[in-house]
């Protein structure tokens, strides 16, 4: 069975063969957060589905005769400052995220891996606008072009669900159904489909200047209506992100 090519289980005999390939080697980086998803869904809730859409992308990509993909480590803690006084947030600045991201892609630059795909799903707006200024920083100082799919883009966006769009989505219908569809056993459904539904506009609330889950109306760290999802979404979800990032990675090597 085809199973996606994990960057750290290569040997470094392996990597340096990289690089004589006839197949361009495309690295996916998968950033997420530790954090609380409501009370049924895990801390690495995003990480999961950073590494979920990663490794759906890099099968879809098995036999292209163009690019080899394969998965870095992802990075699992984000800029988590709305889950604070909640158990479980653990998060690091935004100069360290920001740090590691322009570190890990410099090192492999150069070695001659250029092409690197920053992958999240954490969607904190100081974890998004880092993300952002990592990628322009790596062009700054190195000159290079790697690749984001920045799902918050309204073109993106617009190809996700309902639920997504509306911006009521932390732990809600669509983050659940997609950890139901990669980690089931990571969910509590029981007390999943109990949830009540908490409608909020986040990026309202955001704009309002609210910077936290309870000042939002989350007292429950979770809005949208998680009862409602299901694995079979969340697989479709998984379908389009995927696509998504193929579309990213084969833009990425034709420029």
């Amino acid at each position: 069975m085809t199973k996606p090519t994990y960057f750290a289980e290569l040997t470094s005999p392996q990597v340096a063969a990289l690089r004589e390939s006839s197949r361009i080697p495309v690295l996916l980086l998968p950033l997420g957060a530790v954090e609380p998803h409501g009370p049924h869904a895990p801390l690495a809730t995003d990480q999961f589905i950073s590494t979920g859409m990663c490794e759906r992308a890099a099968l879809d990509l098995a036999d292209d005769p163009e690019v080899r993909v394969l998965l870095l480590p992802p990075l699992p803690y984000g800029v988590t400052r709305y889950a604070a006084g909640f158990a479980g947030a653990v998060g690091v600045s935004e100069d360290t995220l920001h740090a590691q991201l322009v570190d890990i892609c410099a090192s492999l630059i150069e070695h001659g891996l250029r092409w690197i795909v920053l992958v999240n799903n954490h969607f904190e707006p100081e974890q998004v606008a880092t993300v952002r200024r990592a990628v322009a920083t790596v062009a700054a100082e190195h000159g290079i072009t790697i690749g984001h799919l920045d799902l918050v883009r309204r073109r993106n966006a617009e190809r996700l669900t309902e639920e997504f769009r509306s911006g009521s989505c932390h732990a809600g219908r669509y983050e659940t159904s997609l950890v139901l569809a990669e980690r089931p056993g990571l969910v509590d459904v029981e007390r999943m489909r109990a949830l009540p539904e908490v409608p909020v506009d986040m990026p309202a609330a955001m704009a309002r200047g609210e910077t936290g889950f309870t000042a939002m109306g989350m007292p429950d760290a979770y809005c949208g209506a998680p009862a409602e999802a299901s694995a079979a979404e969340g697989a479709t979800t998984f379908d389009m992100l995927a696509a998504m990032l193929v579309e990213t990675i084969h833009a990425l090597v034709r420029e």
